[in-house]
């Protein structure tokens, strides 16, 4: 299901000082006779200048074998390193996008059935024959994707892949387990529905996509309850199929037997439905939206608006721009209502993209007096960056960061992996991943404050802000009043 995640990773305490333990006094020694004066202070050591950093260098993508079987399957194999293990992702495009309104839910119902075992395995079988190859597997629907993630041992890749064409191909679906995955589902859903988190997105996703499977709110317990084993079964057939799959591998491992086991186990698979995904028609909804939560210490806000994609040439410059402006650790908004003002302690902007559609959000919990000032200072920031270009020197700091973090994301066989499934579903080239280092860097200034002016205009931003309405709505009036342009 649609699900919101993102951490911060300080390093602060790995770079700071030993730790002060404590300890018992020393024995005291005999008195030392003062020492000289003209030894008494030693000239102070001059500070040394770290060295200037290195040109970042794109990345070049491994060398990687890529081929179609006869019913339109897709695999992308990637030799990687040289730990004798194995990553392999089967990706289904057939996700909650894929869900007819009476439906929603279906998507995640079949995922966890698939892990219930086959016509030849049965789910205990399924999860020993796995654990016996040193490995793992997680099923999981998505907005656009149903993905299966897999690992094992080298020596057994080809045996895995064959491993996955059964659970995807020959899945017994049994009715017996629905009730039991039904019961875990509504409490999955009941726990993400109490999150003032998941309350403000999911009013935000329904401003911006209306009655769009990306707008539609989670599954309530009587609607998973509705769902029949029928429907579970015909989205299974009207939707799952080999133009629809995609396989990656990356790791270290035989090739050509990788290559054979995979033609061998997946060729069979029906070629089922061209890929397919409705393009969400996001909406500009200029609106302030409050959901009370009673006594709340905090206030919850989410504002943003919709942006590129990207398969949009603007899309690095804009993510260039939201790394500066609330992306990052350093950013502006977070030294701002983080570091200066106190009012909050993680806050984030981050870009959520979809096939070509994606939306910008700042997202904040603050406390619950300081929420009016929290946004007039979020404002304050989108608004000075549009007047004025970050400094070359401030934008550098940016820059080295988001390419950093590209590195790393692509410095194992799962990021590898992550990356070519995201080519594959926004129809991008290699050059994405292979010039994106060189794309990222090549940011002006000017450009990024040309982009917020373009793109975040707080003039046309949705904002919902979850809290206790009888604290925080003066807070919001106030904040709408002393505003040029209403909000």
């Amino acid at each position: 299901m649609k699900t919101l995640y993102y951490g911060l990773l300080s390093a602060a305490l790995l770079a700071a000082g030993p730790v002060a333990v404590a300890q018992k006094a020393p024995a005291k020694a005999p008195a030392k006779k003062p020492a000289p004066a003209a030894a008494a202070a030693a000239p102070a050591k001059p500070k040394e200048t770290p060295p200037p950093g290195g040109t970042p260098r794109d990345f070049t993508l491994p060398a990687k074998e890529e081929f179609t079987l006869s019913n339109g399957l897709k695999a992308q194999l990637v030799p990687y390193g040289e730990v004798p293990k194995v990553t392999m992702m089967v990706a289904i495009q057939a996700g909650n996008v894929h869900e007819a309104a009476n439906e929603v839910g279906t998507a995640d119902l079949l995922a966890k059935l698939l892990r219930e075992g086959t016509a030849t395995l049965s789910a205990s079988q399924l999860a020993d024959k796995i654990a016996r190859m040193g490995g793992s597997l997680e099923i999981s629907a998505g907005a656009d994707q149903t993905n299966l993630w897999a690992s094992c041992l080298s020596e057994y890749a080809p045996e895995l892949a064959a491993v996955l064409a059964d659970v995807v191909q020959h899945p017994t679906l049994p009715e017996s387990e629905l009730p039991r995955i039904k019961a875990d589902f509504k409490r999955q859903m009941n726990l993400a529905r109490a999150q003032p988190g998941t309350q403000a997105r999911q009013k935000f996703a329904a401003a911006l996509y209306g009655n769009h499977p990306y707008g539609r709110p989670l599954p309530t317990d009587a609607e998973i309850d509705a769902l029949t084993m029928a429907q579970v079964k015909a989205f299974y057939q009207n939707q799952y199929g080999a133009r629809r799959t995609a396989i990656f591998v990356a790791g270290k491992f035989d090739k050509a037997a990788l290559r054979d086991a995979i033609t061998k186990a997946w060729s069979e698979m029906p070629q089922g439905p061209a890929p397919r995904i409705e393009v969400a028609k996001s909406q500009i909804r200029p609106d302030v939206t409050t959901l009370d939560r009673p006594g709340a210490p905090q206030s919850t806000i989410v504002i943003g608006l919709p942006v590129v994609d990207p398969s949009h040439p603007d899309y690095m410059r804009v993510r260039v721009m939201n790394s500066l402006l609330g992306g990052s650790f350093g950013s502006r908004i977070t030294r701002n209502i983080r570091e200066d003002k106190g009012y909050t302690y993680s806050p984030y902007s981050y870009l959520e993209t979809h096939y070509r559609t994606g939306n910008w959000s700042q997202n904040a919990d603050v406390t619950t007096q300081e929420t009016g000032n929290s946004l007039k200072e979020i404002v304050y920031e989108i608004e000075q960056l549009q007047k004025t270009p970050p400094t070359a020197e401030e934008l550098k700091g940016i820059q080295n960061y988001e390419s950093g973090l590209f590195v790393l994301r692509n410095s194992t066989p799962g990021g590898i992996i992550g990356q070519l499934n995201s080519l594959n579903l926004h129809g991008l080239p290699d050059s994405y991943l292979t010039e994106q280092v060189k794309n990222i860097n090549a940011v002006t200034p000017q450009q990024v404050s040309e982009t917020a002016r373009k793109y975040v205009r707080p003039e046309a931003m949705t904002i919902v802000v979850v809290g206790d309405k009888k604290i925080i709505d003066p807070q919001i009036k106030k904040f709408q009043a002393s505003r040029k342009k209403a909000l």
